[in-house]
């Protein structure tokens, strides 16, 4: 079974390497498209947040205590607040929540 580890991981850096090697060998003039340049403009935030949300929600010992975190979160943030308040105000619902739930 440890043999097939270094397949693995070869497999993994070629198609890793692939991905970021295509599109400079492929495009070599500026993208004038707005749709693609739009495309590619939102792709790392997309990617962030597609690792970031399953991270909130499974962080805590409870997938409530996620949720609620999430939320507040998002309201905090939406009234204006700086990260940290952002940050204290979902960790303290998390905190609450776990409490309550324990």
């Amino acid at each position: 079974m440890t043999h097939n580890i270094y397949i693995y991981i070869f497999i993994m850096a070629a198609v890793t390497y692939l991905i970021r090697v295509t599109p400079l060998t492929l495009i070599r003039r500026q993208i004038k498209n707005t749709f693609i340049r739009s495309f590619l403009y939102y792709v790392p935030y997309v990617t962030l947040s597609v690792m970031t949300f399953p991270a909130i929600i499974h962080a805590t010992q409870s997938p409530y205590s996620g949720i609620l975190a999430l939320i507040v979160g998002i309201v905090a943030a939406w009234r204006g607040w700086d990260l940290f308040r952002v940050a204290l105000c979902a960790c303290g619902a998390v905190l609450l929540l776990e409490f309550m739930i324990i």
